[in-house]
């Protein structure tokens, strides 16, 4: 088993402009807490299958927070977004049939609104979800209980520290990139590594 499997918390969302201020606040609650968020856009390399890296990912995380927001379709002829169930899928055959002790491995999995999920996916509709209704604050929060009470973290501090430390760490990043060269444009589009990176450098240097 991986070494770091303990630790790792593998995230599947949807990784688009909407989505990624709860995204990019669930990967700093992740590594607040002294966790390690994996997800397949850490890695850049175009010769790597993605579904191998996928399936690579869950098989080395003990947690994984499965995200159903971008599953509906959301105008007349767009097709279900399909990839995010799918995920949820390999994830839970994995748990199912080939984990060694099913009690290592553990899922949330979050929703934007209640009761959608039970439209587009219905044999979820006895499992409880958690919403987070759009809002980076709400996922925080969500995310931080969840992963609280499922590593037993003692002593973890609150939601709310936990938000204001992100938003030192925005203000705190933002004006370090701008400082090293980048353009406004360069820090939207700042690769997820890089960003992780920053987080544990700052959240390291005993700022919180």
């Amino acid at each position: 088993m991986n070494s770091d499997f303990d630790k790792n918390v593998f995230i599947n969302c949807p990784f688009d402009k909407d989505f990624e201020p709860i995204l990019i606040a669930m990967l700093f609650c992740i590594v607040y807490l002294g966790l390690n968020p994996r997800l397949a856009t850490e890695s850049g390399d175009s010769a790597e299958n993605r579904l191998q890296k996928i399936c690579g990912l869950i098989e080395q995380s003990r947690y994984s927070i499965h995200d159903l927001s971008r599953a509906q379709a959301t105008k007349k002829g767009q097709h279900f977004r399909l990839n995010m169930p799918f995920e949820l899928g390999i994830d839970y055959g994995y748990r199912r049939y080939f984990a060694k002790n099913k009690a290592h491995k553990k899922i949330l999995i979050l929703e934007e609104k209640r009761y959608r999920h039970q439209i587009s996916i219905s044999d979820l509709a006895g499992c409880d979800l958690e919403i987070h209704e759009g809002s980076f604050q709400v996922a925080i929060r969500k995310v931080r209980n969840w992963l609280v009470n499922e590593a037993g973290i003692a002593g973890a501090p609150g939601p709310g520290r936990i938000l204001n430390a992100y938003t030192d760490f925005q203000d705190w990043h933002y004006q370090a990139q701008l400082h090293a060269g980048f353009s406004d444009e360069d820090i939207q589009d700042y690769p997820i590594r890089e960003l992780l990176d920053s987080m544990k450098k700052w959240i390291s240097s005993g700022q919180p």
